[in-house]
């Protein structure tokens, strides 16, 4: 296998783990900022209130998106099973 396939297969990698994993990251982060801007302007400075509205968001989009991310996880994996004989040569 040459550098530039390795190279390639390792894009492919890291591109498919940022369309998967950039949904919930991104939900958790506006929520983040939004449940900070709740306590700034308030003045609540409880800890747990930071968490709990993170893991519902990421709870959530876990139930709703679980399926696809799966499938996406799956269709990568297939395609480097399936690109084993040609690596070979």
């Amino acid at each position: 296998m040459g550098s530039d396939r390795a190279l390639s297969l390792l894009d492919q990698m890291l591109w498919t783990a940022f369309v998967v994993a950039g949904p919930i990251l991104g939900a958790v982060l506006i929520v983040g900022v939004l449940i900070s801007v709740l306590q700034v302007a308030t003045q609540i400075q409880e800890m747990t209130l930071t968490y709990v509205p993170k893991l519902l968001a990421s709870g959530l989009l876990l139930a709703f998106l679980g399926p696809w991310m799966v499938g996406r996880l799956t269709q990568f994996a297939q395609g480097l099973f399936l690109a084993i004989p040609s690596l070979a040569r």
